[in-house]
């Protein structure tokens, strides 16, 4: 064989040694039963590659192996060149695993980006190589630079959109634009950086896929970062609601919604505006700030169901643009299906009342049994209003005024009473189901609201106002006297749960407790109607 041969087969060989070395160390220093980073492992790991090489270079040096080995004049002298060579690259790896291994240990991560660190690297290690190419084995380099600008001219138009890439990242790593986590806005693509490397970025959008985008195409692109300056971004909902409904209280149910929405912050408070009139309606703006950006469609789409709840029950309606005479038209026509549907809820409602408990003795002799007949159940279900109610609405708030009552006829409601004593306080919840009775206490005695009340499911309530049951005490002379007497005892039997509710006063407590007062209340309102 001959002995350049013979110096290729050891050179392989010495290749395939120390590559397996290499493979072996850097699996064995991977292996960690924590899922942080461990410094001394991450430091030996680094080190694996180069001392795997100078262990296989000096066995090759050494006098035994050399003895029983003939190879050429010259393998000796590429023995020290590589010796240099991998001495220089073990000290370059040294210092890089030190600064690793500080930053692994302090639990932080290594400040400069991973393109520009590469890049670095790359640069030391050419510089040392082509030193080793000329001053160990006495190379002359100058042909080959001149023939390597004509090459390097030919790879810089092959590779054009490589380096491109490859700056585009560094620029964007040296401006910090974004960091992995982000939640990110490239042109019309949108998603959370999960990797940025030399070449591209990429980035997780809505629909779970990963969307990969050239670092050059990122670098001239318009970048919106939902993370800078901090994680607050304000959402907007735009709509349009018909003239007749006031401004204030299409505002106010706007507001009221973005509010009660979990997800939506406190501060900065939700704003309503008004952007324009036209001939179709008034267009408004519904802005809200959230700090998980990436919860945005989810969040938006509570919001606009509670908008659309809250508008339901206040009668506001989003407008569409018609010609006049078909206007026209559609008005009878709506309107006459408004009396459909007024007479198809006045049967709904009486039979939603008659199985309720409302003005139904509660305990003691006739429990169950109506405190009025079947006739005035039927004009109280043409005074009352069904209200549809958002999963996770509160009706209202302990300590709350009130002067109305709710009987649920479908879905549900939560109720919490907060009680003190001693200092400490005390919760009690329970759960009003169809045909319950919830808030009764402020319309027959006029006294705060001695419990919340969050809405559960998708919640139908019929609410009967003062004005309505003032109507109904009016037609009834002796329902008055009954239920003064029922609610005046009821509310002594809890004397003692209502004096530890610090939002009711003892003059509330003692009013409650009254049937003269109780009486005098209903009375007010059977006055309040004939006016």
């Amino acid at each position: 064989m001959n002995a350049w041969m013979l110096d290729a087969v050891l050179a392989l060989a010495g290749l395939a040694a120390a590559t397996v070395l290499t493979v072996f160390l850097q699996r064995l220093c991977g292996r960690s039963g924590s899922e942080k980073p461990n410094a001394a492992k991450l430091f030996l790991g680094r080190l694996a590659m180069p001392a795997s090489f100078l262990t296989v270079i000096l066995l090759f040096r050494s006098g035994p192996l050399r003895q029983a080995v003939r190879a050429g004049a010259r393998f000796g002298t590429y023995l020290d060149a590589a010796l240099a060579l991998f001495v220089a690259v073990l000290v370059i790896h040294s210092c890089d695993a030190i600064v690793l291994a500080w930053y692994a240990r302090k639990g932080r991560s290594y400040p400069l980006p991973r393109v520009l660190r590469g890049f670095v690297l790359t640069l030391l290690y050419l510089t040392i190589f082509l030193s080793v190419l000329k001053g160990i084995l006495g190379i002359n380099l100058t042909p080959f630079l001149a023939t390597s600008a004509i090459l390097t001219m030919i790879l810089g138009l092959a590779l054009q959109g490589v380096l491109s890439n490859i700056l585009a990242g560094m620029s964007l790593h040296f401006t910090k634009s974004f960091s992995r986590g982000d939640w990110i806005r490239v042109g019309d693509q949108e998603g959370i950086v999960v990797d940025t490397n030399w070449r591209e970025t990429r980035l997780l959008d809505r629909q779970s896929n990963i969307v990969v985008l050239p670092n050059n195409t990122v670098a001239s692109a318009t970048i919106v970062n939902f993370a800078l300056p901090d994680a607050k971004t304000a959402i907007s909902l735009f709509l349009k609601v018909g003239f007749r409904a006031p401004a204030a209280l299409v505002q106010s149910c706007l507001l009221a919604a973005a509010r009660e929405v979990d997800g939506v912050l406190a501060e900065p408070k939700p704003l309503a505006y008004i952007l324009s009139y036209d001939e179709t309606g008034v267009s408004y703006q519904l802005k809200f700030w959230v700090e998980d950006y990436a919860r945005r469609d989810p969040i938006t789409t509570e919001v606009a169901k509670r908008v659309w709840y809250k508008f339901r029950r206040q009668g506001i309606e989003v407008p569409i643009a018609l010609d006049d005479k078909v206007a026209d038209v559609l008005g009878k026509l709506r309107e006459a299906d408004r009396r459909q549907s007024d007479e198809a809820e006045r049967r709904r409602n009486f039979a939603d009342l008659a199985r309720s408990s409302f003005l139904k003795r509660a305990e003691g002799r006739g429990a169950g049994r109506p405190l009025i007949p079947e006739r005035e159940v039927r004009e109280l279900a043409g005074l009352v209003r069904r209200r549809a109610y958002a999963p996770g609405e509160v009706l209202f708030r302990q300590g709350d005024r009130g002067e109305s009552c709710f009987v649920v006829a479908k879905g549900g409601i939560r109720g919490e009473i907060v009680t003190e004593e001693k200092g400490k306080r005390y919760r009690t919840e329970f759960r009003v189901e169809p045909g319950g009775l919830f808030g009764e206490m402020s319309l027959f005695t006029g006294m705060p609201r001695t419990a919340t009340g969050a809405i559960e499911g998708d919640t139908e309530l019929i609410e009967i106002g003062a004005e309505a049951f003032g109507r109904l005490l009016g037609r009834s002379p002796r329902l008055a006297e009954a239920i003064a007497a029922m609610v005046s005892e009821r509310n002594r039997k809890n004397l003692e749960t209502l004096r530890k509710i610090k939002e009711l006063s003892a003059q509330d407590i003692a009013r409650g407790c009254s049937k003269k007062s109780i009486l005098e209340r209903l009375k007010g309102l059977i006055r309040l109607v004939k006016r």
